[in-house]
């Protein structure tokens, strides 16, 4: 088997992205690692997505209360968004003819 590159769930410390090459298809410590922050990564943009339907629905809520939650939404998205890309890369590609296999989903 030939090793993958795969995209991390976090950046260096200068924003750039991280990468794992491996061949151990998601077994190593490093995957599992990643694929434990992806999951409490996407869990918490669950719970802050309700938080927010919750707060938008209160017509008393104040200006700085708004703008922290709009910050915390934009950083859920990013990490959504960056876990999509790198499962995205990791699913098998089509060979044109058939379909391809569904790819679990976290909940």
């Amino acid at each position: 088997m030939s090793a993958q590159r795969r995209l991390l769930p976090w950046s260096e410390p200068t924003g750039k992205p991280c990468y794992l090459v491996s061949d151990a298809e998601g077994e190593g410590f490093l995957s599992q690692l990643a694929d434990d922050m992806e999951a409490v990564q996407l869990r918490m943009g669950s719970e802050l997505l309700d938080h927010a339907g919750a707060l938008l629905g209160d017509p008393k809520v104040a200006t700085e209360e708004l703008r922290f939650l709009s910050n915390r939404l934009v950083e859920a998205l990013r990490d959504a968004l960056r876990v999509a890309e790198s499962r995205g890369r990791r699913l098998p590609v089509s060979d044109g003819g058939g379909s391809m296999p569904a790819s679990e989903v976290d909940e």
